[in-house]
């Protein structure tokens, strides 16, 4: 039981550590090539560009004074925190395991964004019709993926 534990604990460090890393790194790509605002169409339905969102999941409470940096920070420490404790009795590898820890990982990735800058870096900009959805990052991308993954995985064990 105790290996189980320590596996599944390593297991999803390891991966969250690997979405902060490549958040991280695709933020600091986006940031030294670009100005802010600035965009480059790489399909026609997607661009990249350099936003600053001082708010959460697209562009959630970005209009307000700043309280917003510190209340998604407490935020994203308290759910990493439940996150590890559950990791205690998932076994590695596993969909549930997966999906907690790419919601830590992301989680995390926005965290080191809104401690050093006081907002988070977004550059993948998605469009059809001249209709766009707010600007995102990798780190968004692990979080939605992370819990539309969760949610499978809780459907399918309520099942059995």
């Amino acid at each position: 039981m105790r290996n189980r534990q320590n596996g599944a604990l390593l297991f999803g460090v390891l991966v969250a550590l690997a979405v902060i890393v490549l958040d991280q790194l695709s933020k600091l790509w986006i940031f030294n090539h670009f100005a802010p605002g600035e965009s480059v169409a790489v399909t026609p339905f997607f661009n990249l560009v350099l936003v600053f969102n001082p708010g959460a999941a697209f562009s959630f409470l970005a209009d307000h004074t700043g309280w917003q940096r510190w209340f998604f920070s407490v935020i994203a420490l308290s759910i990493s925190g439940w996150i590890l404790w559950q990791l205690r009795s998932a076994k590695p590898g596993t969909g549930f395991s997966v999906a907690l820890a790419l919601i830590m990982g992301g989680a995390l990735g926005n965290l080191v964004d809104r401690l050093l800058l006081g907002m988070v870096i977004d550059f993948i900009d998605v469009h059809a019709g001249g209709w766009h959805w707010p600007a995102f990052n990798v780190a968004d991308s692990a979080v939605c993926v992370g819990a539309v993954l969760y949610v499978l995985c809780q459907s399918k064990s309520n099942q059995d």
